[in-house]
């Protein structure tokens, strides 16, 4: 193990080394920031199945849906400057999508789950996550699950494509370049969704589990269908087979293949830890991070078969899944029990990222690190 921290977080030095010692962890990096200070920034562990070359500084990670909170910043700013609107139907900007039942969808929608499109029922060749024109034309002709605006399920993978698509028409920019040119580069936060070549030789090996499930066999009654597409049509959209080739750290998945250190997605939850700004940098107003933050969709979720409680891009502290002991938390997981948030109320933002496919609900890892913030800070 590596890096510093401050002698007051230092629960979390230990929380962070017991998860090596007792809980498997193979590689991962954390991050702290206490009042827009950097006060842990520890890494360790290897960053490839072989265990031979260890967790440097500044290797990066793939953080699966830690992404969506960026990718929903990148179209909160649009919406602050004018481009894009929460509540217009978005075939206003997106003809094609205005369709079979598409017609009223939202940004707002999207943004909360509630669009009824996590799944495409036609059947997609593996690859085709990475032709988005194809992916577009494909939620294009997609009915919904469920009447839109009247249930909530997590899009796990198509919220990207949604919103992306959104972004694309408003801007004539791709998600990934607005969120390096206008969040991360003026915060110097090294966060990417699309990762140029140059930087591919600083990326940890994701270990991802090698046997995985096989398609129920027979006609899936609707339901059943509706969930197995959402993570495995295309097969690869999840990352399986595809997470440490060049092609997807290359591509722009939203959802689900953003990329960075520790220490970066800490960096973009201080500037929301302190109402949007930080360091002379603004990436969201105060009135906007309120509405951003505030509960649209919580209850039983269509796809995960639980409770979920989402606001617009973000996910909520719920009874089984606490942010600490303050409300006001938000921030959102990624597979294997990386995490991205901030609590405004006790002024931290933080991170933690891993290269393994633990536990993703309930993550001894996570909980351990959270745990030991909250005993640092007494």
């Amino acid at each position: 193990m590596d890096g510093t921290c401050d002698p007051r977080f230092a629960p979390i030095r230990d929380a962070f080394a017991a998860n090596f010692r007792e809980r498997g962890e193979p590689g991962a990096a954390v991050a702290l920031m206490a009042d827009g200070r950097l006060v842990c920034d520890l890494w360790g562990g290897f960053r490839d199945a072989a265990r031979e070359r260890p967790w440097a500084r500044d290797t990066l990670v793939n953080f699966f849906s830690v992404g969506k909170a960026f990718t929903a910043l990148v179209a909160l700013r649009l919406v602050e400057q004018g481009k894009l609107d929460l509540d217009a139907p978005a075939a206003t900007l997106w003809p094609a999508f205005g369709t079979k039942g598409k017609e009223a969808i939202t940004l707002r929608h999207m943004l909360s789950h509630q669009a009824g499109l996590p799944a495409i029922r036609e059947a997609l060749p593996d690859g085709a996550m990475f032709d988005w024109p194809r992916m577009i034309a494909a939620l294009e002709n997609q009915q919904p699950w469920w009447q839109p605006g009247t249930a909530h399920g997590y899009h796990v993978n198509t919220f990207g494509y949604l919103v992306g698509e959104l972004v694309r028409r408003a801007s004539g920019k791709t998600l990934g370049v607005i969120l390096r040119d206008e969040i991360a580069a003026p915060l110097g936060a090294d966060v990417h969704i699309g990762l140029p070549s140059t930087e591919h030789r600083r990326c940890a090996e994701f270990l991802w589990p090698s046997v995985l499930p096989e398609r129920p066999e027979g006609e899936l009654p609707d339901d059943i269908l509706m969930k197995w597409n959402t993570y495995w049509n295309p097969p690869g959209i999840s990352g399986a087979g595809w997470v440490n080739s060049a092609e997807w750290r290359l591509a722009e998945i939203p959802s689900t293949n953003g990329h960075g250190t520790a220490r970066g997605v800490a960096r973009v939850y201080a500037a929301l830890a302190n109402g949007g700004a930080i360091d002379g940098v603004d990436i969201l107003s105060r009135d906007m991070l309120a509405e951003a933050t505030t509960e649209h969709s919580f209850g039983p979720d269509r796809v995960l078969e639980r409770e979920s409680r989402f606001a617009l891009g973000f996910q909520l502290p719920q009874a089984e899944r606490r942010l600490g002991p303050n409300d006001a938390a938000f921030g959102h997981f990624g597979a294997g029990g990386s995490l991205g948030f901030c609590d405004p109320a006790a002024r931290i933002a933080f991170a933690y990222l891993t290269n393994d496919m633990g536990p993703r609900w309930q993550n001894p890892r996570n909980r351990a690190l959270i745990e030991a913030i909250y005993e640092s800070l007494g």
